[in-house]
């Protein structure tokens, strides 16, 4: 992978201010670096790369990468992995090619198509290509957002970077947060496209472009998620030969690469479907497969990953990971994540691919796949849920939720207290919200009592669901339809790809997901839901399709997540650093939150009373950001 940076402007761009923006994403691409500065009649532009070297480590995949000419340039980040059958075309087209790079392929390319280069395009990206015969600014992001991209406007002048620290070397742009952020990081745990936590800095969604030619910025999609029977009718089993045929095809595309490869192994049906496919395309001893394991072992699942590994041969790594560990380890998170994300996975994920850096340079990972088939636990829960709402009212508040709420708190991970009155907290709402309220952690109800008067005026009755209904939908054939879109276009892009991201971009690791080829993803979408939701059974065409090739238990094994023991910290080890962080005096003079519901929610927690994991955790790293990027540690 790369960072990329850029700047254009009316007025020449210093080319050091964005070398200083560029050395910022230095852990993004440690091999090489690079800044190209050009014009065109009015406007000036200035562009950034620094380089994890994949393919073509040569000279020749230098970036920021220009025409021979000189009048369209790019800086790139990702991998197309079509790149040598659009070189083909290209250069039946009459295109003369000096590299073995796809970077080239996007300068000869966009110089062929325009802007309709991007739907030819199968992989992931984040790319700024400078037009300089027209003045103009290309910006635009992969379907699924796999890559990252911010950019921030004033007046005549645009940035972008991969990530807001490169924008932040800018000295005029401020590190001011935008208090509606809160609210939506409150909500979300993350704060989600197109918003940013930095006031002006926004972020472009997934499958969308930005034009830019001076005057306003247009920002458009130029791909969306779609639920549409393909209209071939195929039998049962020609339907998982279909898949499998199509994960195939994927793996091989993504094994293109220069410089070691592996695998992250979990043990679950995703990544070891992976596993499976790629044992049949390779000696499996060739294979390096790599899993982390967890001292608690309501976490732990790293026996089917050893399982996976020795059923087909692979070259198997694994380390095992105490509390210890992972407390030891957030600081260096913290001090590297320039936006609050309070997924706690990013933790043991950040270990992984630590780990997994000191062998290889790129690994596939089975992400995707629970988004497209149906594989998260809400899935079936919002079915349940729908069955639940038709009891009267007065009997969930009057009786199930009092039960409910006396059940004793559990540490454990996903324990059954913890799911049941998650599960409640969310019934008899539309189920946009009803899935936000389970994956978040404050409602904006609960917001009410938790941010002070002051702040809540400044939100100015603000929703922080509000952007689910504003944002154009496609058309769904059922309820698990809306469920699955709900997934992709914001958990899958905002939380699961962003941590994979930031995580193994941290320790300069590429990580490739083959569920989210674009032929496989939206054959997924065109299925009909109960080819993913059966009954109880989730996953179910993709169960069926790899049977014969995984075992038993582990096509049908519990889903267990990447977790971290939150519930048992915030009781122990991290309790003192939790009260410190938040103590009332420091929570007082921000202004933001009230200390006397942050103390409550602790003492609650500590005593047992009820189990707080999301909403302390939510909150620390909130303040955990403050401390490194609003230079707040008083």
């Amino acid at each position: 992978m790369c960072g990329i940076t850029g700047v254009v402007a009316a007025s020449p761009v210093d080319a050091e201010l964005v070398r200083a923006m560029t050395d910022r994403l230095a852990h993004r691409g440690p091999d090489d670096a690079g800044v190209w500065t050009g014009r065109s009649r009015d406007r000036f532009c200035s562009l950034g790369h620094r380089r994890l070297s994949i393919i073509d480590l040569s000279e020749a995949g230098h970036q920021p990468m220009t025409t021979g000419d000189g009048r369209i340039a790019v800086t790139y980040n990702g991998e197309i992995y079509n790149w040598r059958e659009l070189r083909a075309e290209l250069e039946q087209a009459g295109h003369v090619f000096t590299s073995q790079t796809d970077t080239e392929v996007l300068l000869h390319g966009y110089r062929e198509w325009g802007e309709a280069l991007l739907s030819r395009l199968n992989g992931m990206f984040a790319l700024g290509i400078w037009d300089g015969e027209r003045g103009r600014l290309l910006l635009a992001r992969d379907r699924f957002g796999q890559k990252p991209l911010h950019w921030w406007r004033d007046g005549d002048m645009l940035a972008f970077a991969s990530e807001p620290k490169a924008l932040l070397a800018h000295p005029g742009i401020s590190a001011g947060f935008n208090p509606r952020a809160l609210s939506l990081y409150l909500a979300w745990e993350y704060v989600p496209c197109p918003w940013s936590v930095y006031e002006g800095v926004r972020k472009l969604p997934a499958g969308h472009m930005l034009l830019w030619e001076g005057g306003e910025p247009k920002v458009q999609p130029w791909w969306n998620i779609r639920f549409e029977a393909s209209g071939e009718e195929l039998p049962q089993r020609e339907l998982e030969a279909k898949l499998v045929s199509l994960l195939q095809a994927s793996i091989q595309r993504r094994l293109m690469s220069d410089v070691p490869l592996g695998v992250f192994l979990s043990g679950g049906i995703d990544s070891s479907s992976v596993v499976a496919l790629l044992a049949e395309m390779m000696p499996a001893s060739q294979i390096k497969t790599f899993a982390v394991g967890f001292a608690e072992q309501s976490f732990d699942e790293s026996s089917y990953a050893r399982r996976v590994a020795r059923l087909f041969g692979t070259d198997h790594h694994e380390r095992r990971l105490s509390p210890d560990d992972m407390l030891d380890i957030q600081p260096e998170i913290f001090a590297q994540l320039d936006e609050p994300f309070a997924d706690s996975s990013i933790i043991p994920t950040y270990l992984l691919s630590r780990f997994t850096r000191q062998h290889v340079t790129v690994a596939l990972g089975g992400d995707g796949g629970d988004e497209l088939f149906a594989g998260y636990d809400p899935f079936l829960a919002h079915m349940w849920a729908r069955w639940y709402e038709m009891l009267p009212r007065a009997v969930h508040d009057g009786l199930v939720r009092p039960l409910a709420n006396r059940l004793p708190t559990s540490t454990a991970n996903m324990s059954f207290d913890f799911k049941l009155k998650h599960f409640l907290k969310g019934v008899y709402r539309p189920a946009p919200v009803r899935n936000q309220m389970w994956l978040g952690a404050f409602s904006p109800d609960e917001q009410l009592t938790l941010l002070t008067p002051d702040a809540l005026n400044s939100l100015d009755g603000f929703d922080p669901y509000g952007s689910m209904q504003e944002t154009p939908q496609p058309r769904f054939r059922d309820a698990q339809d809306e469920i699955a879109w709900l997934y992709q276009r914001w958990y899958l892009a905002d939380d699961i790809l962003f941590k994979v991201d930031r995580a193994s971009m941290m320790v300069s690791l590429e990580t490739r997901t083959p569920f989210l080829d674009v032929e496989l993803a939206e054959f997924a979408n065109s299925l009909p839901s109960n080819q993913k939701l059966r009954g109880t059974t989730r996953k179910h065409i993709l169960k069926r399709a790899m049977k014969g090739r995984l075992p038993h238990d582990i096509l049908h094994r519990k889903k267990k997540g990447f977790g971290v023991p939150l519930a048992a910290w915030f009781k122990g080890p991290l309790q003192r650093e939790l009260r410190r962080t938040l103590r009332p005096e420091r929570l007082r003079r921000e202004g933001w939150l009230r200390p006397e519901t942050v103390l409550r929610l602790i003492d609650e927690h500590a005593a047992g009373v009820r189990d707080n994991r999301k909403k302390l955790w939510t909150l620390y790293v909130w303040h955990k950001w403050r401390e490194h990027y609003l230079e707040d540690t008083a």
